[in-house]
């Protein structure tokens, strides 16, 4: 009875975890388009976003007026995209993708333990289920099964944000990490026994590379 209460405890205290640090960006699960004048939770949720991309400076009020549409301009302009200062879903989703990035990059160094869901410790799949449950994604938890999510992209066509997947110690996807752009990925290595950033071009993941699947659509 008590090892099942302890168990309990855990579960909870895992969810809390989650739910008060998870990523905002709920504008981008649901499709909503944000513009000036619009006073809404998106609209907090967004000046929060972009306040920990270091772009939003002033107190996020909900309400959307010429500060929070320069910076969303600002943001654009950055990120290659229309400059109009509206977040539709192509904005929402650049904005999606570098929390995802943020959230990883924030575990650089945690070590590697076989079967490990948490910044105590992860393996290669529990790094990508737990960063992207931390932005509001849910996928699978084990590499092979998170290869049948979204939709699969060619190598030429990755973008940041991408699932890269390799066969390492058995056939098919054994090891996964998180595409950051320039043919660089972060992964829980257990040859480096943490997690790292490491090269497409690494002679070793360009002959054990199988595949890239995108989940931020």
């Amino acid at each position: 009875m008590k090892k099942k209460i302890f168990v309990a405890l855990i579960i909870l205290a895992l969810s809390f975890t989650v739910f008060s640090n998870a990523a905002y960006a709920d504008y981008y699960s649901n499709y909503t388009t944000i513009k000036y004048g619009i006073q809404s939770n998106e609209v907090t949720n967004l000046q929060n976003d972009l306040k920990s991309l270091g772009y939003f400076n002033a107190t996020a009020t909900g309400f959307f007026g010429s500060i929070t549409k320069q910076t969303v301009m600002n943001y654009q302009k950055d990120n290659y995209l229309v400059v109009d200062g509206i977040v539709g879903h192509a904005t929402a989703r650049q904005i999606k993708t570098d929390r995802v990035i943020q959230t990883a990059k924030s575990y650089l160094g945690v070590p590697y333990v076989w079967g490990g869901v948490s910044p105590s410790g992860f393996d290669c799949s529990g790094l990508t289920h737990y960063t992207l449950l931390m932005n509001g994604i849910t996928i699978p938890r084990t590499a092979e099964a998170q290869y049948t999510m979204g939709v699969s992209v060619s190598m030429s066509q990755l973008k940041k944000g991408d699932l890269v997947f390799f066969t390492t110690y058995k056939p098919g996807p054994s090891h996964v990490g998180i595409y950051l752009g320039n043919r660089q990925f972060i992964h829980e290595s257990s040859g480096a026994g943490k997690v790292i950033i490491s090269s497409l071009d690494n002679i070793y993941y360009a002959q054990h590379y199988i595949g890239a699947r995108r989940v931020i659509n």
